[in-house]
C-alpha cells in the first residue's frame, strides 16, 4: 500500500465503529430517516450525514463529506457494475439499500452500466450483445426488489453510449491519467477487475483502471459509492486530483463486501453456486444453500450467516425474528446486531435456530423478484437468455 493511500485510510477511521453499526441498523430500505415521511429538504445536515455515512465501511474523508452535504443540495454519487452474469444477493439487495439511502438524503445516483468494461475484462466471452442482455436483466432485478427509481434521482448510463457521445471529453482524460501513472501503480488496481497483480493480463485489461478512474470525473461524481474491492482505483482518482492541482476530490464511500457462504470465502463468487444466493433463486434453493452454509456455533467472526443478518436483513426490516419452541428459549426479536452477536457467542442462540430464521427473511426479500420474473414476459425472456450464457473470466 502506498504511504499516501495508508494515510488516507487511517485518517478515515474517525467515526466510532459502534456508531457506524448503529447507523446501518437504524435505517430500513424504505426509511429516509427515523421518520420515513421526512423529505431530504426537511432533514438536518447531521441526519443526511448519518444516512450517507452509514453506507460506507470506510469513508475518505468524513470532513469532506460533511462539507459537501452542507454546500451542495444534490450531490452526484457514482456507482457502477460489469454486466457479467446472474446477480447475487450482495449486488442486488445491498445496492438497492445503498441507492435508496443516498436518494433519501437528497443525492442523485448515476449507475454506470460498464458494458465496455465487461468486454475489456472478457466477460461473456467479450460478446457485447450478450453483455447488453445481462445489463438489462440486472436493471429488471433492481426494479423488482425495490430500488426507488421514481423521479430523476437514479440514472442508468451505458458506458459505451455515453463514451461514444462525448468521446472528445473522455479519451483525453483517460490518456492524461495513463500518462501520469507508472505501470506498477496501475497494476496495483487490478483487484477492481477481480484480478491479482500476478494474473496474466491482456493489454485491454491494462486500460481498465485508467478508464474507471476517468469515469469518476466524466460523470462529475462527488461521491464514489463502491465496494471495498474498488478502493484502490478510487484512491487513484484522489491522487490524480493532487497531480492536476484540483481542490475538490471525489469522496470515497467503500461498502462492506459480503463473504461467500462456504468457509474461507472472503467474497461471493458468481461462478460458484454454493457460494452465493442469486436474486431469482427459488425458495427451496435458498433454504438448501443457507442450511449448508458455514455457521460454526458460538463463532461470530467471519460467520457468513451472521453477516447476512447484519448487512441485509436488519437494514431491510429493522428487526430479525427468531421463532423457536419455549423449551429452546422461545421466540426472540432482535433490533441490534450487537445483541444478536452476544447471544450467538454465548450459545443461547444456536445455528439450528438462526438458519431457518435467516432463510425465511431472505425469501421474503426475494419473493417480489421471483414474482416479477414469472409474471413479466420481458423479464422472463431476459433471465432465460442470461442463464443460457456461459460465464467467462
Amino acid at each position: 500500500m502506498d504511504n499516501k493511500e495508508a494515510s488516507e485510510k487511517s485518517s478515515s477511521q474517525n467515526m466510532d465503529n459502534q456508531e457506524a453499526s448503529e447507523a446501518i441498523d437504524a435505517l430500513s430500505l424504505t426509511a429516509s430517516s427515523s421518520n420515513p415521511s421526512i423529505s431530504a429538504s426537511q432533514m438536518s445536515l447531521e441526519e443526511k450525514f448519518k444516512i450517507v455515512r452509514s453506507i460506507g465501511e470506510e469513508c475518505i474523508q468524513e470532513d469532506e463529506l460533511m462539507n459537501l452535504l452542507a454546500k451542495k443540495p444534490q450531490p452526484i454519487c457514482y456507482d457502477g457494475f460489469e454486466p457479467s452474469g446472474r446477480m447475487h444477493i450482495a449486488q442486488g439487495v445491498l445496492k438497492a439499500l445503498n441507492v435508496n439511502k443516498l436518494t433519501s438524503a437528497g443525492c442523485k445516483v448515476k449507475i454506470w452500466i460498464a458494458d465496455w468494461f465487461a468486454q475489456l475484462n472478457n466477460k461473456m466471452g467479450g460478446d457485447l450483445k450478450k453483455i447488453e442482455v445481462v445489463g438489462q436483466y440486472l436493471i429488471e432485478i433492481w426494479k423488482a426488489v425495490g430500488m426507488n427509481l421514481e423521479g430523476d434521482q437514479v440514472e442508468f448510463l451505458w458506458s459505451s453510449k455515453e463514451i461514444n457521445s462525448r468521446a472528445h471529453e473522455y479519451w483525453p482524460l483517460v490518456m492524461d491519467i495513463a500518462r501520469r501513472n507508472k505501470l506498477p501503480r496501475i497494476l496495483r488496481c487490478c483487484q477492481i477487475m477481480g484480478r491479482s497483480e500476478q494474473d496474466e493480463l491482456t493489454a485491454a485489461q491494462i486500460f481498465y483502471p485508467c478508464m474507471q478512474c476517468a469515469d469518476i470525473f466524466f460523470l462529475k461524481a462527488d461521491i464514489c459509492q463502491l465496494g471495498m474491492d474498488q478502493r484502490k482505483v478510487n484512491v487513484l482518482a484522489r491522487e490524480y486530483c493532487d497531480d492536476i492541482k484540483r481542490k475538490n476530490k471525489p469522496i470515497i464511500l467503500s461498502h462492506h463486501m459480503l463473504p461467500g457462504l462456504q468457509e474461507g470465502q472472503e467474497k461471493m463468487s458468481k461462478s460458484d453456486p454454493s457460494s452465493s444466493i442469486y436474486m431469482e433463486d427459488e425458495e427451496a434453493e435458498v433454504n438448501v444453500k443457507i442450511k449448508k452454509a458455514f455457521c460454526p456455533p458460538k463463532v461470530v467472526e467471519k460467520n457468513p450467516c451472521l453477516e447476512y443478518v447484519k448487512y441485509i436483513v436488519l437494514p431491510w426490516f429493522n428487526e430479525f425474528k427468531i421463532e423457536r419452541s419455549a423449551e429452546n428459549g422461545g421466540d426472540r426479536t432482535y433490533t441490534k446486531f450487537e445483541e444478536l452477536a452476544a447471544d450467538y457467542e454465548s450459545g443461547s442462540l444456536h445455528p439450528a435456530d438462526l438458519k431457518p430464521a435467516l432463510s425465511k427473511a431472505v425469501n421474503k426479500i426475494l419473493q417480489p423478484v421471483r414474482d416479477h420474473f414469472k409474471n413479466d414476459q420481458k423479464a422472463k425472456d431476459l433471465m432465460k437468455r442470461v442463464k443460457s450464457y456461459k460465464v467467462t473470466r
